[in-house]
């Protein structure tokens, strides 16, 4: 499913949430220029969890090179040694998480994080805000770390955080609405759920994907254990957060959804 929008207006400008898309957007420009046979940021600075475990070891990936044919130059995939970490390798597990693998890659994820993102930044308020993204950003990571100390396979996306970000919502939002869009073959069925059902369905989806990829004897090319843990990590430091008092009060948000659709009815008009 793909959310399309949800009803919970901003009562501030998510600026940070704005800085993290844009962050990630120039981080992946970046990436675009990684030539074929030389070090990849991916390699420099995701994290391969081999190589945070045993900073010291060997490490061989699966890479994009040049080989001369006949008919020219042709890429294909190798398999060579990784290049050594831009950053000690522990730092990879922040780093990784401003990576991406490609276009729907982080587009993607950065759509998830426009929809979810600026109403938990309304209760973290802005620095609140960046340091549960981060640290969210990082559980994920050593989640993925622990299900999978010894790959070799560089560990790259913002998914992890943004997972953090949507178990915030689930949390604080769980009776907002979202209007999504469900693929059916060639055809596609917009819906409005609760946010409970939107995200617990998506936690769901996760949680049997990444118990399959434990199962599985062959390596998957998705992080279901960031997900998982990123979700859970988010989830735990909303609960902290509002039992410590450090977030916004609620009743200084717009954030009871009933009260909105209320008010939209009383007005004569659908939200949606």
């Amino acid at each position: 499913m793909l959310p399309l929008q949800d009803n919970i207006p901003s009562r501030t400008t998510p600026f940070v949430n704005y800085a993290v898309i844009a962050c990630c957007a120039v981080v992946f420009l970046f990436q675009l220029g990684d030539q074929p046979g030389e070090p990849s940021m991916v390699e420099r600075y995701g994290m391969i969890p081999h190589r945070v475990v045993e900073p010291q070891a060997v490490i061989e990936i699966d890479a994009l090179d040049v080989e001369q044919t006949q008919y020219g130059p042709s890429e294909v995939i190798v398999t060579r040694e990784a290049a050594p970490s831009a950053v000690p390798p522990f730092l990879t597990a922040l780093t990784c998480i401003f990576l991406h693998g490609g276009w729907m890659h982080i587009l993607g994820n950065m759509w998830f994080l426009f929809i979810f993102g600026d109403n938990v930044e309304d209760r973290f308020g802005h620095l609140g805000y960046a340091a549960f993204y981060l640290v969210s950003g990082i559980g994920a990571s050593l989640v993925h770390l622990a299900s999978e100390p010894g790959s070799n396979i560089p560990t790259i996306g913002a998914s992890g955080a943004i997972a953090g970000v949507m178990g915030a919502y689930f949390l604080w939002y769980r009776n907002a609405q979202v209007k999504a869009l469900i693929p059916l073959g060639a055809i596609a069925q917009i819906v409005v759920l609760p946010a409970w059902i939107f995200l617990g369905f998506w936690f769901g989806m996760q949680f049997l994907q990444g118990t399959m990829s434990i199962l599985s004897t062959q390596a998957g090319g998705v992080a279901w254990w960031a997900h998982i843990g990123g979700f859970v990590v988010g989830l735990a430091i909303a609960f902290a957060a509002d039992s410590l008092r450090l977030t916004q009060p609620a009743n200084l948000l717009r954030d009871d959804s009933r009260a909105i659709q209320m008010r939209h009815r009383r007005r004569g008009r659908s939200f949606y």
